[in-house]
């Protein structure tokens, strides 16, 4: 076995048009897979898959919002029409339109959040659990956060959304490990993306988010790549339902020196 070799399989990464998504696109196709680019936005997802096509890898751009389910089911489809069927999924799209104490959140808040962080990931690996199947076994990886795992400032009702996005791999890992389908999360501490620049951009929060990260920095939307790799090949096939914190040592504790 080849270790992170992803030869011959098709991959669907959701919000890869920027960020998480397409560091972690932009290395399956460099490990061999063929990846299907999905965010809501045409013009971005094609100027992804350019660069991933000018790097020598092979990617489909499909605009989708996976708070649809008819736009999901679309774009599972043209996948597989074009590629034959999938392999892995990557729940990556997210959103988060509320910043500040949970009670100041409206019900749109609410609907809007839960509809693409949670309900999106299960509309995702509904879709593609059945190729899956057909195609002897596969994987569903989920990006959660460890804003899942301890309430984060200012962010309560994506907290929430996360904390479900780790009990949903848990429960979707029990349900497919019989059709040798493993689901895991990975739970990012702070990355510095565009979805984060609420948090970078501002020196007075980011000074006091540094102060809680042992490493005292953040990472990379590349420094992700590692951990989705082991969990979309072979070498993951005994790994299910699991979580893998990657925070800089955040939820150890503040820095001892």
């Amino acid at each position: 076995m080849t270790p992170f070799n992803l030869t011959g399989k098709i991959a669907l990464i959701t919000g890869a048009s920027r960020g998480i998504g397409l560091a972690i696109a932009q290395a399956y196709a460099a490990a061999g897979a063929k990846v299907i680019l999905a965010s809501r936005k045409q013009d971005a997802l094609d100027q992804a898959a350019a660069q991933i096509r000018a790097a020598g890898g092979d990617a489909l751009p499909i605009a989708a919002h996976t708070g649809s389910e008819e736009a999901v089911a679309a774009l599972v489809a043209q996948a597989t029409e074009a590629y034959g069927g999938i392999d892995i999924a990557v729940n990556g799209a997210a959103t988060n339109p509320h910043f500040g104490p949970i009670l100041t959140a409206e019900e749109s808040h609410w609907d809007k959040i839960l509809d693409v962080n949670v309900k999106g990931y299960f509309r995702v690996a509904k879709a593609c659990a059945a190729s899956m199947k057909a195609r002897g076994g596969g994987k569903i990886i989920n990006i959660a956060s460890i804003a899942g795992q301890k309430p984060q400032l200012g962010m309560g009702i994506y907290c929430v959304s996360k904390a479900a996005v780790l009990m949903l791999t848990q429960a979707l890992a029990a349900e497919l490990a019989a059709d040798n389908i493993q689901v895991n999360a990975i739970a990012p501490g702070f990355i510095k993306t565009k979805f984060s620049q609420a948090i970078w951009g501002n020196p007075q929060i980011n000074e006091m988010v540094m102060k809680l990260i042992p490493q005292s920095r953040m990472a990379a939307p590349e420094e992700l790549t590692g951990i989705a790799l082991y969990l979309a090949s072979g070498t993951s096939s005994f790994t299910t339902g699991a979580t893998f914190t990657i925070d800089g040592g955040q939820m150890v504790g503040s820095p001892l020196s």
